[in-house]
């Protein structure tokens, strides 16, 4: 649970703004040298508010010029290591396709405590399958963790999943599923857009779409008992202000702290 903790933090917090692509038909999510940074608070019993974590997305273009890199960093603060003894350090690069948005690879460094992990999930659109790689950097006598599955034309990893939510019409009411790729393997997260809230953000108070992703429940992302709710900005900006996941171990809020773009 602990891992998919540190996981779902990056699906909650994400950075993204939304912007009009000159050469394509969609909205572009991506901005080349977007930066966002967020603070994560642990509510439980007597613990109320406690930052547990910081995070980084910065958005750059990739080595051939065209397709986008993201790179997502969570690092946990030392409220969590000292109350839970568990401290970790997640890094995601992923590549994306200019041109559909799609997931092209995943690079990943997982280290929770003594635990560490690296992996690469790459995605073959004309074979229609992800192959996932997992290795353990301690352990060159442990033979890899291998697996592929089947995807469909449009998949995404856990960060494009995220940010080409942004370039879909919100309004309340709407629904739709999106093809997820984590680990290796494929979810279909059904995703509601329930209504419009005010939001106190460091732009000020903003009214905001308030979205439901379904990744708890049997069969999906998070088998056990939980929400997720995402807080996007009403307007052209469409910027991830705030999310709340709430699970068995307690409640997580994420804030936007600080944004820019570094040209």
């Amino acid at each position: 649970m602990k891992k998919k903790l540190v996981i779902l933090l990056f699906l909650l917090v994400f950075g993204v703004s939304f912007a009009h692509s000159q050469t394509t038909s969609k909205l572009n999510p991506y901005i080349d040298g977007e930066v966002m940074n967020y603070e994560g608070n642990l509510n439980k019993l007597v613990f109320r508010g406690i930052s547990v974590a910081n995070l980084t997305f910065t958005t750059s273009k990739a080595e051939n010029g065209k397709d986008y890199l993201v790179k997502a960093e969570a690092i946990s603060k030392g409220t969590l290591l000292k109350l839970f003894r568990f401290s970790f350090l997640y890094r995601v690069t992923s590549t994306i396709d200019s041109e559909r948005f799609v997931a092209l690879k995943t690079v990943k460094r997982d280290e929770q405590g003594d635990r560490v992990r690296d992996s690469e999930a790459n995605f073959d659109y004309t074979e229609k399958k992800v192959t996932y790689v997992e290795t353990d950097p301690k352990d060159s006598a442990r033979p890899p963790r291998r697996i592929a599955s089947a995807i469909e034309d449009e998949t995404h990893d856990l960060i494009s999943g995220i940010y080409i939510l942004r370039s879909m019409p919100l309004a309340v009411g709407n629904s739709f599923a999106l093809n997820i790729s984590d680990s290796g393997l494929v979810y279909k997260v059904p995703v509601n857009i329930t209504k419009k809230e005010m939001q106190n953000t460091i732009f000020g108070k903003v009214m905001c779409f308030r979205i439901e992703p379904q990744v708890f429940g049997k069969g999906r992302m998070i088998e056990s008992d939980g929400s997720m709710i995402i807080w996007i900005t009403d307007d052209n900006r469409r910027l991830p202000v705030r999310a709340n996941l709430n699970t068995s171990i307690g409640k997580v809020d994420v804030k936007l702290k600080k944004y820019e773009i570094k040209r």
